[in-house]
């Protein structure tokens, strides 16, 4: 072999792969969390015209080719018509929360009877709705507890969505809340009041835009002075914060579940207007000649036409050889199968992942029976178990937090720890027919005991005192009597060990 074919040999088997050069990719937001979630309240409170000015002032990104930012041209104006499914979402979703909601447990009767005084004063259960809600559709929210003689001797709880507090985190923890409210003073001019709740005090600040004023600006503000409470280990911080799922955009932010769901709900709103839009287009129309129309008889001037009852439209009378004056009703043929079948597609895009379609109400086939009722509900169950996961241990740090508060008010502190149960009842649970055949079945099998039957047929609906006392009827009824064991009556008798002396 020549020196040429060896160095080709080489070159043959020799394989050098290079590296990628990195890139940096730029991508800009073009909305803020503030500003997000402006555009998701805009969207909960469902008003057509809103949406429309939301959408033509945003003008950046797709959100310009977006069926609520686009404009008819003139002479071919269109009726935008908003279906108002993501309130209806929220709204359904807070309900089957909060109503399913049972009453809270202490283990102490006085922290009990503090509670059930707080709850009447703050009308908790609107409250909590309206929290639900708010942090559905915004991302989180807090809850900020404050004391005022003025208006109760109670602590008075508050909450405030994820567009007007700020969070300061220290190693992935909250260590301070901003609660952000708008007042005007003099001359009608803005300022922010910043109020600081972090761990063992309250401080306020004021702002006139970016720079910060003295508190006296706004003489009400004059009267509010730092607070500092707790010492050491008993610091705590007279606020709870309260999230669903966080966000993948922004760090240690919510998300609210409208954010990527928008471009679904726009199109489903552009399918609904266009179907509106072919059925005003497509109305029938009736063509009348001029010598059938009925004239005024004292007049003789032609009858004008009522828009409600009697609509046409008069032609001239046809001179042609063996035409007939007749009246003509047109009317144009509108695809329905076509715009039903967008329609509901653009439907299901909207609910996936969010809730059943049954849960709102929508009757897809009225023969199903309980099991498959309950396999429909399926989705809302998922997306109950998420909310009410973190709400209770939310609700119990709120519980405990606000009970703490009172306390500190009167200025004591706690004699013993608060213990407080929350739990929510069943929600779609199949009915009790139903269970009474399963259970029975099982019973009947023996594979369930009379315990586990009873438990399991009455759950949370009665409490342990009551299904001991039916287990005992059962058993009594199944001819099965506990008894106590006999003692043996050892008087005058004599035992002997015979583990001793025995050798």
């Amino acid at each position: 072999m020549g020196i040429m074919d060896a160095i080709r040999n080489r070159i043959r088997s020799f394989l050098q792969i290079e590296p990628a050069v990195g890139q940096t990719i730029y991508i800009q937001e073009y909305l803020d969390y503030e500003a997000n979630a402006i555009k998701n309240r805009i969207w909960y409170r469902g008003d057509g015209n809103e949406l429309s000015q939301l959408y033509q002032n945003i003008g950046d990104g797709n959100a310009r080719n977006m069926f609520w930012a686009s404009v008819s041209t003139p002479g071919m104006e269109m009726r935008k018509i908003h279906t108002g499914l993501p309130a209806v979402i929220i709204d359904t979703l807070a309900g089957v929360v909060v109503n399913n909601i049972n009453d809270m447990e202490f283990q102490n009767d006085v922290y009990a009877d503090i509670w059930e005084k707080i709850d009447r004063e703050n009308k908790f259960k609107k409250l909590l709705d309206r929290s639900i809600k708010e942090t559905l559709y915004i991302g989180d929210g807090a809850w900020k507890i404050s004391i005022d003689r003025e208006i109760s001797d109670y602590p008075i709880l508050e909450f405030f969505p994820g567009d007007r507090v700020e969070y300061a985190m220290k190693r992935g923890r909250v260590t301070e809340i901003i609660f952000k409210s708008r007042i005007k003073g003099k001359n009608n001019r803005e300022y922010e009041l910043h109020e600081l709740y972090g761990m063992g005090y309250v401080r306020y600040e004021l702002y006139q835009g970016d720079q910060q004023v003295d508190l006296s600006v706004i003489e009400p503000l004059s009267e509010l002075k730092p607070v500092e409470f707790g010492s050491g280990e008993d610091k705590y911080m007279m606020a709870v914060p309260i999230m669903f799922f966080p966000s993948g955009k922004w760090e240690g932010r919510g998300q609210s579940i409208l954010d990527r769901k928008i471009d679904n709900f726009d199109s489903l709103d552009e399918a609904w207007s266009q179907w509106m839009d072919a059925l005003r287009a497509g109305r029938a129309k009736t063509y009348i000649p001029e010598n059938l129309i009925p004239r005024d008889p004292n007049t003789g001037e032609l009858a004008k036409p009522n828009a409600f009852d009697n609509r046409f439209i008069r032609t001239e009378r046809d001179m042609a050889q063996g035409a007939e004056s007749k009246v003509q009703t047109e009317q144009a043929s509108i695809p329905h199968d076509s715009y039903v079948s967008t329609y509901a597609t653009a439907l299901d895009q909207c609910l996936q992942g969010l809730i059943s379609p049954s849960t709102l109400g929508i009757d897809m086939k009225k023969l199903d029976n309980a099991e498959a009722q309950r396999e429909k509900e399926k989705v809302t169950l998922y997306m109950r178990d998420n909310i009410v996961e973190p709400l209770q241990k939310d609700l119990k740090k709120l519980i405990e937090t606000t009970i703490r508060v009172y306390f500190e008010s009167l200025g004591t502190g706690l004699a013993n720890p608060v213990e407080v149960d929350v739990s929510f009842g069943d929600y779609a649970n199949p009915s009790f027919e139903s269970q009474v055949e399963t259970i029975g079945k099982a019973k009947t099998q023996g594979i369930m005991s009379i315990e586990a039957s009873v438990d399991e047929l009455y759950g949370d609906s009665r409490d342990e005192e009551w299904k001991a006392e039916e287990v005992r009827r059962l058993k009594e009824e199944a001819g099965i009597a506990e008894m106590e064991e006999p003692a043996l009556n050892l008087e005058g008798v004599d035992i002997i060990d015979e583990g001793e002396g025995s050798e």
